[in-house]
């Protein structure tokens, strides 16, 4: 039975129904479901309606030799009893028996651009739901639910893998991903699409810093703003897997498959009678041309999450690498008048303030304030940041505990680990938020400190991957169980401050995903400030998620985790394009320095409409030590593009160089802005038409380009096109 959407129907000659075709489509592309056979017919560019019986009649091939004696067909829910060798879709038995799934389609409900579909293994007594969805900006979700429809007296069952696998082209025959380290988060790494898996699992807990993050298949050679791509998300911050397979066999008429789901571990995930598991949404993003495409959707996706911010981004100025350790209050509200007087609009007192917390060995999970440092609480610290024109912002890391504390001495049993002899990470074991007694704990502490200190923000810590998290409660695996209590945790404290807004910071970059991002307002990319090191972060992380949610600060001279020198100009230009803010002690800042910072946030309040609202770009035009890229308005009025040099380069000439993003029927005028200091060259003088910008037509700019100035090694320049 099928109801609502649009449905087609496919008759052979003698119009006998041969198929049933539900069509999702927006912002062009198109998804094409064949209801009969429960299968995807087509992900990717827009179909023409006039072609989707010829899609779906030419979606059998051929009968092939030591094979079936049917053709080969790649289900929705593809399992071995399908005849996919590949992984499965579904996994699961019931105390060793019903391993092999065995579905049939019971049901469809269309409505607008999304499907459900209902299926049974009356054998083993499950029933799965798949749900997708094509939101406006073309990105579609796909999320699976698994019930036990057992009797009580049945064995539970056992679920092994829930995953959602989507068939791509044969064409589609390289691929890239994602790993890391931290202060190096996000690196790309590509190659071909060979036979067998690419299968990327994390098994941290989190996403780590060297989580796959976005997984992309595309055309050979497919950059920024060239060739198609399939790109595929977990938005979950637990353990997952996301991968590309391809057999000699095909899947059905397509090449490989590109999905992912929760990475569940042995016993993990047991259903009783009537029970039900949902699986983490997979975002699905298809390019036509490049990257940028795929991105562009991904961003509206993420920028339509109920937890995206709604007001301009505030700069941030955080104490951290001022202060450390070091809280004497006399000097941070020293350093909240320096950063009101440079511009500042949020102050926030990093690790440091609480009980016994002289440094990283001890005190994490005791929520109290150091009366010994603060000895008047830091209602007067927040009263003081609030009368300067500010926001007041804390550090926690509640997920966490040191075994040197008070909440661990009183509550051993609070501890998630396979046993006390497990070893330490940043001397702080992990909290058992699947413990209800301490997550009631947490959020009386957080929720007592947000109201009486004065709260309007949390940087939110998670400082050491999760190994062997089984919970003392029930002696199982619980990293899923851990995952959904973090979740409920922010919700419930959310729900209690609605204005309260929370950054995912996790030892820098290794929590950043779509599932963190529905209840958070900012990431934390890394915890490198080097701009050479974040100039390549921000990057990568654009390729998912927006730069509006992306804390990028303005650090010392010298970055603290390479050692490396880098001008101000450079460090404020890589700061700009993302939530920017300060981590410095700007008390011993020059006249000079604190006089270029404000100059600086003057031009953060000027810019941040279009750089947290437009359209992302990169180009792919320049080489291995130079980047340009650029946020363009939606409605193609403006853009601001960074140009960048990071080292030096084998050429020493200046060619012309595209400015991508602009709109074709449209006139520009593009200038040199140099508001934030003189930008080092590595030339005698500039290309001549820098003195009085140029006026050209978007798809001049686009397709033929300028010439630009030749940076010194770490200067980035910033260029504007307006439209005439």
């Amino acid at each position: 039975m099928l109801t609502g959407g649009s449905l087609f129907s496919v008759c052979d000659l003698s119009g006998a129904v041969m198929t049933e075709l539900v069509h999702l489509s927006s912002a062009g592309v198109s998804v094409l479901i064949d209801t009969a056979g429960a299968r995807l017919l087509h992900w990717g560019a827009q179909l023409d309606p006039a072609d989707l019986d010829a899609v779906a009649a030419s979606s059998t091939g051929s009968v092939t030799f030591s094979s079936f004696d049917a053709p080969r067909m790649f289900p929705l829910l593809a399992v071995e009893a399908d005849g996919w060798s590949g992984a499965p879709a579904l996994a699961w038995h019931r105390g060793g028996l019903h391993s092999a799934p065995q579905l049939s389609a019971v049901g469809w409900e269309a409505a607008g651009s999304s499907l459900r579909g209902r299926f049974e293994d009356a054998g083993a007594a499950v029933s799965v739901v798949l749900d997708l969805a094509l939101d406006a900006g073309g990105v579609l979700t796909a999320q699976l639910s698994v019930t036990s429809t057992a009797g009580t007296e049945a064995d539970a069952l056992d679920l092994m893998a829930a995953r959602l696998l989507l068939p791509i082209p044969a064409y589609a025959t390289e691929l890239l991903d994602h790993t890391g380290r931290w202060t190096g988060e996000r690196r790309p790494q590509r190659g071909p699409v060979r036979h067998g898996a690419h299968l990327r699992q994390v098994r941290r807990g989190r996403g780590g810093h060297d989580a796959p993050y976005l997984t992309v298949v595309g055309t050979d050679g497919f950059g920024f703003r060239r060739g198609e791509v399939w790109a595929a998300h977990v938005a979950w911050s637990g353990d997952l897997e996301v991968g590309v397979e391809r057999l000699p066999e095909g899947a059905g008429v397509h090449g490989a498959v590109l999905g992912g789901g929760e990475l569940l571990l042995p016993g993990e995930i047991r259903l009783a009678a009537g029970e039900t598991y949902t699986s983490p949404l997979v975002y699905l993003a298809y390019g036509g041309n490049g990257l940028d495409a795929a991105s562009a959707r991904l961003h509206q996706a993420a920028r339509a999450l109920p937890g995206h911010p709604s007001t301009p981004r505030p700069l941030v100025l955080n104490t951290w690498e001022a202060v450390y350790f070091d809280h004497d209050p006399a000097k941070i509200r020293e350093l909240a008048e320096a950063g009101a007087a440079v511009g500042v609009e949020r102050f926030v007192l990093d690790d440091g303030w609480f009980t016994g917390r002289p440094d990283d060995r001890s005190g994490l999970g005791d929520w109290f304030v150091d009366r010994a440092k603060w000895p008047d609480g830091l209602r007067p610290l927040a009263d003081h940041v609030h009368g300067l024109g500010m926001q007041f912002g804390l550090w926690f890391e509640p997920e966490m505990v040191n075994p040197v504390s008070e909440l661990a001495a009183q509550h051993p049993d609070w501890i998630l680990q396979s046993s006390p002899e497990s070893g330490t990470w940043r001397h702080q074991k992990v909290l058992d938020l699947t413990n209800p007694d301490a997550t009631a704990h947490l959020l009386e502490r957080i929720d007592a400190l947000v109201s009486e200190v004065g709260i309007d923000f949390i940087k939110w810590d998670h400082n050491r991957d999760l190994h062997a998290a089984v919970s003392p409660r029930s002696g199982r695996a619980s990293v899923h169980a851990q995952t959904t209590a973090f979740y409920a945790l922010l919700d419930a404290l959310r729900d209690r401050h609605p204005s309260l807004e929370i950054e995912s910071c996790a030892s820098g970059g290794a929590r950043v995903d779509l599932g963190v991002l529905a209840r958070t307002q900012r990431v934390w990319a890394s915890d490198s400030n080097d701009p050479i090191e974040r100039q390549r972060i921000q990057r990568w992380t654009g390729a998912l998620v927006p730069p509006e949610v992306v804390g990028s600060h303005v650090g010392p001279a010298i970055a603290e985790t390479t050692h490396r020198a880098a001008s101000l100009p450079f460090r404020m230009t890589t700061a700009l394009f993302g939530h920017a803010g300060v981590e410095w002690d700007i008390t011993a800042c020059s006249a000079e320095e604190r006089e270029a910072l404000t100059r600086w946030t003057a031009v953060y309040r000027e810019l941040r409409p279009l750089l947290h609202s437009g359209v992302t770009v990169r180009s792919d035009e320049v080489d291995d030590e130079t980047l340009l890229h650029g946020v363009v308005a939606a409605d193609g009025s403006r853009a601001v593009f960074a140009w960048v040099r990071l080292g030096t380069s084998v050429d020493a000439f200046t060619p012309r160089t595209r400015i991508p993003g602009l709109r074709a029927g449209e006139r520009y005028r593009v200038r040199v802005r140099e508001d934030l200091g003189q930008v080092a060259r590595h030339q005698v003088a500039d290309p001549g038409w820098t003195d009085a910008g140029i006026e050209a037509s978007g798809s001049f700019l686009e397709t033929v380009g300028v010439p630009l100035p030749l940076l010194a090694p770490g200067a980035a320049l910033l260029l504007e096109a307006v439209r005439v």
